[in-house]
C-alpha cells in the first residue's frame, strides 16, 4: 500500500469510530494487512495459469490452507 493509501484509511476509519487507542491501532492493523493480502491475492491469480494453482496459494495467504 501506498501512503497515501494508508492515510486515506486512517482518516476514513477514525471517521467511522475507529479510535486510534492500542485496541483501535490493532484493528487498523488488521485492516491494513487485509487490504495487503487482498492485492497479494489478485497478484496470484493474474499470474498464476492455473486457477486450482492460484486457489491453493491464496488459500495459503490468507491461512486457509
Amino acid at each position: 500500500m501506498t501512503h497515501d493509501e494508508i492515510i486515506e484509511m486512517a482518516i476514513e476509519n477514525t471517521i467511522n469510530g475507529l479510535n486510534f487507542n492500542q485496541e483501535g491501532l490493532v484493528r487498523f492493523a488488521h485492516l491494513v494487512a487485509a487490504k495487503e493480502q487482498d492485492r497479494c491475492c489478485a497478484i496470484v491469480f493474474a499470474q498464476c495459469e492455473s486457477d486450482n494453482v492460484a486457489q491453493r496459494t491464496v488459500d495459503v495467504i490468507r491461512g486457509k490452507a
